[in-house]
């Protein structure tokens, strides 16, 4: 079975807790605070398989979660870093976040790797907060909870030509004749349910991989049928053999089947009617279709869509027409971009994210949160209005009411990742 999209649940590994821990030995009933730091949470990572061709298998496991990182030990000892989660994709899988759509990343190459989620950093233990007052801190910082989201993956083949044209024109017996591939070929409307793939090997130059396309009907770039399911797959193509039956086995005209296809294209992506494109005259061995050859000869070469006569079950024309392509194909850019631009991590928004607080000592509050610590790291606090945003933000997302609400009081200490302060109203 051919699965081209899946939905998935996903998490990387929360980050361990850092340890309470003071140094006790022989003679010594006073040391000083040894407690060590967690360790960091494992990564999600996606890789690019080029065994795989469907996504199939993750119709049978659909969450995947990093480890987590061991908590800190006693003694200043570490805690060990989670092992991260290698999820195999085929290559061509686009990843996007289930909510907003967005695309998180876009797997085109063999073995490459994206980080989807990053890990928890490890929490601090209590040596990190001895003070010169405080010289026995009975705290730690906590691990920090690692993202987690639903995704999408989307399979998009990556082919070099894609055959497109209505169903029962014979795009499917072309693929068979110049591949190695073996499609069901029968004479009846959606014989091809899912792309094919096939490689074109020999005597037309680089060996090119070539598509057969389900065939598209009138409104398929509106969903209609399985329209998305197969226009999916033709926005990495490079270039387009326009598959027609000349003969008009079924009554249809040439013409007006190639001018609804490329409207069906153009209105999912214009950007699909840039690119290059040839149409095959299929079915030449006919008698009747010399007519509609010339006609479509007529009107499209001067459009500069060039028009190959063949027959795919006769072997009729095929060598100049994969000739042509494979001449369009020599001369293609190497570093054309298929896919909208993406940022390597789709952060949450802000406003979703939770934050803790915990108390210790009865006046030392230690506040910790993914939206509180991305905060803190893009804000300077030491200048006047970076300090006046670091206060609307702690008002705004409810963290002072919080506090109040766990009995702060003015004097109290509050501490933030790496910053401390007093609190006064």
């Amino acid at each position: 079975m051919f699965v081209d999209r899946v939905k998935i649940h996903i998490k990387g590994g929360n980050g361990g807790n850092g340890c309470v821990s003071f140094y006790r030995a022989k003679y010594i009933t006073h040391g000083g605070p040894d407690g060590g730091d967690g360790g960091r949470g494992g990564d999600v990572i996606f890789v690019g398989d080029g065994s795989m061709n469907t996504l199939m298998d993750f119709r049978y496991k659909r969450s995947f979660k990093a480890e987590a990182g061991e908590d800190g030990g006693k003694l200043n000892c570490f805690g060990k870093s989670g092992k991260s989660v290698y999820i195999k994709v085929p290559v061509g899988t686009v990843i996007r976040e289930a909510e907003s759509g967005k695309v998180m990343a876009d797997i085109t190459k063999i073995g490459e790797e994206k980080v989807i989620i990053k890990g928890g950093k490890g929490g601090r233990g209590n040596q990190h907060f001895a003070t010169p007052t405080r010289q026995a801190p009975r705290y730690a910082e906590r691990g920090v909870v690692a993202k987690e989201y639903d995704v999408i993956l989307e399979l998009k083949l990556i082919a070099d030509v894609g055959l497109i044209g209505f169903p029962n024109v014979g795009k499917s017996t072309l693929l068979s004749m110049v591949t190695n591939a073996n499609p069901k070929i029968a004479n009846y409307h959606f014989t091809t349910l899912a792309p094919n793939l096939g490689v074109v090997q020999g005597k037309y130059g680089d060996d090119f991989v070539l598509a057969d396309i389900p065939g598209l009907v009138e409104g398929a770039s509106e969903g209609i049928g399985l329209g998305h399911e197969f226009l999916r797959h033709v926005e990495r193509t490079k270039v387009f053999i326009h598959v027609v039956d000349a003969a008009s086995v079924e009554g249809r005209d040439p013409v007006e089947d190639i001018e609804t296809i490329n409207k069906e294209l153009s209105d999912y992506n214009p950007e699909l009617m840039k690119r290059p494109q040839v149409i095959a005259a299929n079915k030449t061995d006919i008698p009747g279709s010399e007519e509609f050859v010339e006609k479509l000869k007529e009107i499209y070469e001067p459009k500069g869509y060039k028009v190959y006569p063949i027959s795919a079950a006769t072997n009729k024309g095929l060598d100049e027409l994969l000739g042509a392509v494979a001449a369009i194909l020599k001369d293609y850019p190497e570093d054309i971009i298929f896919e909208e631009e993406y940022d390597e991590y789709a952060e949450v928004v802000v406003d979703k994210e939770p934050f803790t607080i915990e108390v210790y000592d009865d006046n030392y509050y230690v506040v910790t949160g993914f939206g509180v610590e991305k905060m803190i790291g893009y804000t300077n606090i030491d200048t006047e209005k970076g300090f006046a945003f670091f206060q609307k933000y702690l008002r705004e997302k409810g963290i002072i009411e919080a506090l109040e609400e766990k009995g702060i009081s003015e004097g109290d200490t509050v501490r933030i990742y790496g910053i401390e302060f007093d609190y006064y109203k």
